[in-house]
C-alpha cells in the first residue's frame, strides 16, 4: 500500500466509525504524518485527492475558522465524476438520458405528493426570472437546472436531488451547444420556458401522468440533437 493510501484508508475508517462527520476539523498536516508514520508529502496527496472526491473542504484561517474539514457539499463531486465517465464514452448519451427521465418522472411523483402551494410558487419565481428577456444566457442555464433542482427537493431525498443534478450537468454542455446549433437562441429560450410552465402547471393540477409526459417530451427534445446519429 502506498504511503497515501495509508491515509486514505484512515480518514475513510474514521468516518465509517462515525468519529469523523460533517463539519469534523481534521488532524494537521503534521499530526497525521507523526500518528501514521507517513511523511507530509504523503498526507498532502492524500487530501488533494480527498478535496477532489467532495470528502473534505480545507479554509485558510486561524483557529476555529480554518483548516480541513469534512464537506457538507458533495454534488458537485458526484456531477465532475460522471461527466468524465460521459466524456470517455463509458455511460452513452441514451444512458444518461434514459436515466434522468426514470429521475425527472420520480420527483414529478413526489413532487404532487408531498409539495405545496409554497413549494410550487418558488419553482414559479425561477420560472419568471427565466421569462425576462434581459436574463444573460449564463444565467439562464443556471435557472434551468435550478427548475429541476427544486421539483427534486421537494421529496426532501438528498441524494436524489444531487443526482438529478449530476446526470443533467453530465452532459449539459452538449445539450445546449447542439440545440444552439439547430435553432434561434432566442426561439429555443422561449420553447424552454414554455415547457417549463406546462410541466409546472401539471404539477399544481395534480396531473402526474400529465406531467410526466411533459417532462419526457422535454427532455427528449432537448437532447434529441445528440442522439440523432
Amino acid at each position: 500500500m502506498k504511503a497515501f493510501e495509508v491515509v486514505l484508508h484512515h480518514v475513510e475508517d474514521e468516518i465509517f466509525n462515525g468519529h469523523l462527520r460533517v463539519g469534523s476539523l481534521l488532524p494537521a498536516e503534521r499530526v497525521l504524518a507523526l500518528d501514521l508514520g507517513v511523511s507530509r508529502t504523503a498526507v498532502r496527496e492524500a487530501m488533494r485527492t480527498l478535496q477532489a472526491q467532495g470528502i473534505i473542504e480545507s479554509t485558510v484561517g486561524a483557529g476555529s475558522t480554518g483548516g480541513t474539514r469534512i464537506s457538507g457539499e458533495h454534488g458537485w463531486a458526484i456531477t465532475n465524476l460522471l461527466r468524465l465517465h460521459v466524456a470517455l464514452e463509458l455511460f452513452s448519451p441514451a444512458d444518461v438520458l434514459s436515466t434522468r427521465v426514470l429521475l425527472e418522472q420520480q420527483n414529478i411523483a413526489a413532487a404532487i405528493a408531498q409539495g405545496t402551494e409554497a413549494d410550487y410558487d418558488g419553482i414559479q419565481v425561477i420560472l419568471d426570472e427565466m421569462s425576462r428577456p434581459a436574463t444573460p444566457l449564463r444565467r439562464f442555464n443556471e435557472l434551468d437546472t435550478e427548475f429541476h433542482a427544486a421539483i427534486a427537493q421537494i421529496s426532501g431525498n438528498h441524494l436524489i436531488r444531487a443526482l438529478t443534478i449530476a446526470v443533467r450537468e453530465s452532459i449539459a454542455r452538449d445539450v445546449r451547444g447542439a440545440a444552439a446549433q439547430d435553432m434561434d437562441l432566442q426561439v429555443f429560450r422561449q420553447m424552454v420556458i414554455e415547457q417549463h410552465a406546462g410541466i409546472l402547471a401539471g404539477i399544481r393540477n395534480g396531473e402526474t401522468t400529465h406531467a410526466q409526459e411533459l417532462m419526457s417530451h422535454h427532455l427528449n427534445w432537448r437532447w434529441a440533437s445528440l442522439l440523432t446519429p
